[in-house]
């Protein structure tokens, strides 16, 4: 005569492993959940009885659900801590760790994600899911902080309306400006800029955007481009 074995189940939940079977009491990890809510523990590993089915690592569908019974906490432990070298001090804590107890109610085999029953959460998890959608917030706001910094450079005073995409005749030598070396003469050229008359026309707004263009902030004010220009373009007439 065949003998049925009572069914059991082997779950993880708070990070440890729990054999469990029908009508079983006991406390696990603090669960996000009220006294007299049904829980569903969905990490199964293992399924045993008249048929024994081992996940790999978890078994497909099935589940354990328990009622929650109440919010308690376990018997307190002394920690007590004592510093002989730079600071000769004692300290001395206790702690009660926050559990959940609970009692199976049954035992799914398969049908878990049907059952509609509220998955067991730990706190940690809840914390985790809690905090997981400002993170992703915030670093939004930064990508687009990032892609929005290019258009508002390119916004920088205003594209002086004389440059040119030639020289008209013979270029300038701009190298007579104070601060203008060979270097920087190409840089200007590549903008536009040619001639000491395109400088000495050249407003705040034109300045501006120049300044960010070449890189060198408050240099042409510095060095008073806009005077030596003019001068230098009177004398060439």
């Amino acid at each position: 005569m065949k003998r049925n074995v009572r069914m059991f189940a082997v779950m993880k939940t708070g990070g440890k492993q729990y054999k469990v079977a029908e009508g079983d009491v006991f406390t696990v990890e603090k669960l996000v959940a009220d006294a007299g809510e049904t829980v569903q523990f969905n990490e199964v590993l293992m399924l045993g009885g008249d048929k024994v089915t081992v996940g790999a690592p978890m078994v497909d569908d099935a589940a354990v659900q328990a009622e929650v019974l109440e919010q308690t906490r376990s018997a307190k432990t002394i920690a007590f801590v004592k510093r002989r070298r730079k600071h000769s001090s004692q300290r001395k804590r206790g702690h009660r760790q926050p559990l959940t107890l609970v009692k199976i109610t049954g035992i799914l085999a398969n049908g878990a994600g049907k059952s509609g029953v509220k998955a067991a959460l730990g706190t940690v998890s809840g914390a985790a899911v809690a905090a997981a959608a400002p993170k992703k917030a915030v670093t939004t706001k930064k990508a687009a902080a990032k892609k929005a910094a290019p258009a508002a450079e390119g916004k920088v005073g205003a594209a002086p309306a004389n440059l040119l995409k030639a020289a008209q005749g013979d270029a300038d030598d701009l190298k007579k400006i104070s601060g203008v070396g060979p270097k920087l003469l190409g840089t200007l050229n590549e903008a536009g800029v040619f001639h000491f008359w395109q400088i000495a026309e050249w407003g705040p707004a034109e300045i501006e955007y120049m300044d960010d263009k070449l890189s060198f902030k408050g240099r042409i004010e510095r060095d008073d481009w806009i005077k030596q220009a003019g001068e230098f373009a009177e004398a060439a007439k």
